[in-house]
C-alpha cells in the first residue's frame, strides 16, 4: 500500500549529497516473525532523522542494526563509507531507560565509555565536565542516579553519547520517560546540539509531533513486515524561531499530513 503524497511544499524526493548512514535492502526476522523487509534509507550527515511509525513496525530494531546490536538477517549498514560489522566508536546510542551505573557518580556516568577506551582519567573527565555541562548538568557531578530525576537521569545519558565523540548518536525514545514540561525542554535542547555539533542523529518516536518539530527528515515507516513508505522533509521549518514553531501554519500542516497517513494503522 502506498501512502498519500505529502504537499509538495514538505517534501523533496532528491537524496542529500552527503551520507553518514546507509540501510541497503535491511531484512530482520524473529523466527517467522518478519520484522523488517527490503528496508532501504539513508540518512543525511549532520541532520536528526526521525523514524516515525505505528507501535511494532520494526523502528527500534532498525535502530540496534545500525548500532551493530542486531545482526540483520540479510542487507547491510554502511556508516561514513564502512559496512558494519558490529558495535563500534562511529556510533553511540542514547537508551530509552538511561542505561546508567547506578553506583557510578554523574562524573564517572558520563567518562565511562571513554574509561573503557583507556583514555586517560584526567582527560576524560575534563572532556565529561564538558559535556555535563553542556547537557545543564553543572554542579551534579557528584550526584549519582537514584539522587536525580527522570529529566537528569536522561541528559546525563545524552552527555555520555555526546562525550565519545560518535559521528551518529542513535536515540530510542529518549524522552518518552519524562513529563511534558521537561520533554519540550528537551526539544529544544536538542535542536541547539544539532545546529552546534555537527553529528548525525537517528532518532525513534511515536510522537508526530515531535518527529516534525526536531527533525530534518522524517522517515515513516509501514507496519510489519517494515518498509520506508514516504521520507518528509520539513525544510521551511529550521529557519523559524523554534519559540513560534508549534504554532506555525506549515507545522501544523505536517502533522495533520503524518496523521492522514498513518491513522489507518491505529487501533
Amino acid at each position: 500500500m502506498v501512502m498519500p503524497q505529502t504537499d509538495a511544499a514538505f517534501r523533496t524526493d532528491a537524496v542529500p549529497a552527503e551520507v553518514a548512514v546507509s540501510a541497503r535492502n535491511i531484512s530482520k526476522t524473529y523466527g517467522e516473525v518478519e520484522a523488517l523487509k527490503n528496508l532501504s534509507l539513508e540518512f543525511p550527515r549532520g541532520q536528526l532523522t526521525s523514524l516515525l511509525g505505528p507501535s511494532g513496525c520494526g523502528k527500534t530494531t532498525l535502530l540496534k542494526i545500525i548500532a551493530g546490536l542486531l545482526e540483520p538477517t540479510s542487507g547491510e549498514i554502511v556508516v561514513n563509507g564502512k559496512p558494519v560489522k558490529g558495535p563500534g566508536p562511529d556510533r553511540a546510542f542514547v537508551f530509552q531507560d538511561f542505561a546508567l551505573l547506578p553506583w557510578a557518580n554523574v562524573l564517572r556516568n558520563v567518562a565511562f565509555g571513554l574509561e573503557l577506551r583507556g583514555v586517560a582519567k584526567s582527560e576524560r573527565e575534563d572532556i565529561a565536565e564538558k559535556y555535563i555541562k553542556e547537557v545543564g548538568l553543572a554542579g551534579f557531578e557528584k550526584s549519582f542516579p537514584h539522587e536525580l530525576s527522570g529529566g537528569m537521569r536522561q541528559r546525563v545519558g545524552l552527555a555520555r553519547a555526546l562525550s565519545v565523540d560518535a559521528d551518529v548518536l542513535l536515540m530510542d525514545e529518549p524522552f518518552s520517560a519524562v513529563d511534558e514540561q521537561t520533554r519540550r525542554k528537551f526539544q529544544e535542547d536538542l535542536l541547539n546540539l544539532v545546529k552546534h555539533e555537527n553529528k548525525t542523529f537517528i532518532f525513534v518516536t511515536h510522537s508526530i509531533e515531535e518527529a516534525v518539530y526536531v527533525s530534518d527528515q522524517i522517515a515513516i515507516l509501514l507496519p510489519r513486515p517494515s518498509r520506508v513508505s514516504e521520507i518528509i522533509r520539513p525544510t521551511g521549518l529550521r529557519d523559524k524561531d523554534v519559540d513560534m514553531l508549534r504554532r506555525d501554519p506549515e507545522y501544523l500542516d505536517i502533522v495533520d499530513q503524518i496523521w492522514a497517513s498513518l491513522r489507518s494503522y491505529v487501533e
